[in-house]
């Protein structure tokens, strides 16, 4: 019996499948030559016989469920999803310790003993403060976890957010519009994304508020139900946001929150909203606190170096000030005063 199929790329570069100047689709119609197959933008046809249409759709399934779960098909992998039964990609692809492939199908791991202590807390906790100094991985690895949960479809949607801050620049003379001031506090994020979802799939996403980035002040007033939701930065979030933050938790719902509290860029008179949660939250069940150190550091190797200067700055400044409490108080007395 003849009959026609029409399958759509939905979120995947047609590139991928067709090759460049459609060398792949030509190799495609080499091997069922007894179907018509015509590819063009977004939609792939196939004309023929029942049986061979069958096959074909295998094939394709085979070919999106490669790029859906590495993000990448090279052409050797492709001649063997078209010629082999039921080949699913390399067998050297799978490891325990890889969160998901980035675009370019690099995995992306677990590299420090604390990023794997964040995977394992979040197989049994709904929230995890994950704290400490820049180049960590904190964010990068909390997005990892949000985007491979999106694709196992635990969770609906992505909501990424971050307290926008002034740390020495102000907002009202930032040009643009609103969007285009708060874009670069969140811009971070963004390229986050853009490492581990295709940039066409996560424009598809973005437009279909499958993927949110917004600033923190916009999340009042929500319930967030079936999401998987990072606040990062959170240590320059007030008191009142943050407490509005964690009560946005909805059903079957996933936080993490990251955050370096020796980086509170807050006006003095406002307090750190994460140095309060962390103080009262660490003995609830279903909450995990996770501490990063320089130990943890991925960046270029000047960076841990650079953290532990400043580490070893603000000890002594510490030091010196209560010193100086202790042999001069009634100094302090009236700088409290």
């Amino acid at each position: 019996m003849m009959m026609e199929k029409l399958i759509i790329l939905e979120g995947i570069d047609p590139v991928d499948i067709y090759g460049v100047n459609d060398t792949r689709l030509e190799k495609m119609k080499g091997f069922f030559p007894k179907l018509k197959i015509v590819g063009r933008g977004n939609e792939l046809k196939a004309n023929g016989e029942e049986t061979e249409i069958l096959k074909f759709e295998e094939k394709i399934g085979q070919l999106i469920t490669h790029l859906e779960k590495y993000n990448y098909l090279t052409n050797n992998d492709f001649e063997k999803i078209i010629v082999e039964n039921g080949f699913k990609g390399s067998g050297s692809y799978e490891s325990p310790d890889i969160i998901i492939y980035g675009t370019s199908g690099k995995p992306i791991k677990a590299l420090t003993p604390n990023q794997m202590l964040m995977i394992e807390k979040y197989q049994s906790n709904d929230l995890i403060f994950a704290i400490g100094p820049a180049g960590t991985g904190k964010t990068y690895t909390a997005i990892a976890l949000a985007v491979r949960a999106l694709k196992n479809r635990e969770v609906k949607r992505i909501v990424l957010s971050r307290p926008a801050v002034e740390t020495g620049e102000s907002l009202g003379f930032l040009p643009g519009d609103m969007k285009e001031k708060i874009d670069p506090y969140l811009q971070p994020l963004y390229d986050a994304l853009y490492d581990m979802i295709p940039p066409k799939r996560l424009d598809d996403y973005m437009h279909d508020n499958v993927v949110q980035i917004a600033p923190l002040a916009y999340m009042r007033g929500r319930t967030l139900d079936n999401a998987f939701v990072i606040l990062d930065e959170a240590q320059n979030a007030t008191l009142n946001q943050f407490k509005m933050f964690v009560t946005r938790m909805g059903t079957n719902s996933k936080f993490i929150i990251t955050g370096d509290i020796t980086q509170i860029d807050l006006p003095r008179k406002q307090s750190s909203g994460l140095l309060l949660a962390l103080r009262i939250l660490q003995n609830i069940e279903g909450i995990s606190i996770i501490e990063f150190n320089t130990g943890d550091i991925s960046r270029h190797k000047l960076v841990k170096q650079i953290v532990e200067a400043y580490d070893k700055l603000d000890r002594k400044n510490e030091n010196e000030s209560s010193l100086e409490k202790v042999l001069n108080p009634d100094n302090q007395q009236n700088i409290d005063k």
